[in-house]
């Protein structure tokens, strides 16, 4: 398993980095669970949890209306699994990493991939 967490995002930004990765990835969450935005000045953080798979079905790129924090939590299959299916999908620039005995975790920035 391996946990994304999405920072500085829009609501429909998020619901488009999750869509990315259910197409591929099993994940906690129902599929018509879309992320809301909650009162108040709090910036939000929107949390998943998913499962890798031997076998993902890639998308093509993908829009974005700005730019996605996105960090990465988990094993290291599970990270890589998922990094790459965001790579396909979106402009991503690695903002820091950290690992460990078991799990690692990665700091991006996603954008939408210029043509």
């Amino acid at each position: 398993m391996a946990t994304v967490s999405l920072t500085d995002a829009s609501k429909e930004d998020a619901a488009t980095v999750f869509g990315v990765l259910r197409i591929g990835f099993p994940t906690d969450r129902p599929a018509d669970d879309i992320p809301q935005e909650q009162p108040g000045d709090q910036s939000a953080v929107w949390t998943a949890e998913f499962e890798p798979t031997q076998e993902w079905v890639p998308t093509g790129p993908m829009q974005l209306e700005g730019t996605v924090t996105a960090t990465l939590q988990g094993s290291y299959v599970a990270v890589d699994q998922l990094r790459e299916a965001l790579d396909v999908a979106f402009a991503v620039q690695e903002r820091g990493t950290a690992s460990g005995d078991q799990e690692k975790e990665v700091d991006l920035r996603l954008g939408t991939k210029q043509r």
